[in-house]
Formats: C-alpha cells, structure tokens, sequence
C-alpha cells in the first residue's frame, strides 16, 4: 500500500491546512496593503510579516490547540483506558465470564477465561493494546464441551 493511501487522511488534511494558511496570508497581505494606502504609507513586508505571524498564531492558540488538546487527548486517554473510558467493559466482561462458567463448567469456564486473560493482558476487566494472540481467539471456545446446547 501506497504512503498516499495509507495516510490519506493526514495528506488531505495537510493540504487543507496549507491551502488555508496560504490563503489567510494572501488576504492578509492584500488588507495590509490597502491598511497601508489609507495611512499614505508604503507597505512593508517585515511589518506584514510580523502582523500575520501574531495573527496565525492567536488562531492556532484559540482554536487549534484547543481542538488538537480535546481530540488527541480524549483519544490518548480512551486508548489507556482511562476511568472514563471504561464505563461498560467491567460490566461486559462479567457478563461474559459468566456465561462462559455457565456454558462451560465452573472449572472448564475459569479455565478458559484465565488463558484468555492472559493471552490478552486483562487486567480488571481491560485487555491491554498489542498483545492479541490469534490462535487464542480462533480455538476459543472450541475446546470446552458444549453444555448451553439449545434443547
């Protein structure tokens, strides 16, 4: 897979954010300059330059960091699993560890659960990122004898 492709999303949002600032930077030399002509003065670059660069950053502190900070960081911290991030997984898994001791045994159910809670890092009720094992998750199950068989 192509870089463009892989990180299309980065690419077309830089391409945004450079059209944007070109963009904000050409109005603003064009209201400098008219700003300029009103006063009877001539329009300076190194003046111009300071002005957009006070201007792109009083935007970038009062909206972009600002929305950069509750994006990144809600997703940062949904990522480690911060306490408001695990609203219903305590829940879900206790749900599921008991259906497994009730459709497997007690003993063939707690055995089930502690090899899964080790193949995926569970710690109270949360599996830890980057250590999923795939042959865990396709012989799931598959080993315990069937005891919640419709009838």
């Amino acid at each position: 897979m192509s870089a463009f492709r892989k990180y299309a999303y980065a690419w077309i949002t830089i391409a945004f954010f450079l059209v944007s600032l070109v963009l904000h930077w050409y109005f603003g030399w064009q209201a400098f300059q008219d700003q300029a002509r009103e006063h009877h003065a001539t329009p300076a670059l190194s003046q111009f330059a300071i002005e957009a660069a006070r201007d792109t950053f009083e935007n970038w502190q009062s909206e972009f960091l600002q929305l950069l900070w509750q994006v990144v960081g809600l997703a940062y911290f949904l990522y480690v699993g911060s306490p408001s991030s695990k609203e219903n997984d305590d829940r879900t898994e206790a749900k599921l560890d008991a259906l497994l001791r009730i459709c497997a045994g007690s003993e063939a159910g707690d055995k089930l659960i502690s090899e899964l809670d080790f193949e995926y890092a569970r710690d109270h009720g949360h599996a830890l990122p980057h250590k999923h094992a795939e042959k865990v998750t396709e012989r799931a199950g598959r080993d315990v004898p069937l005891a919640c068989a419709p009838g």
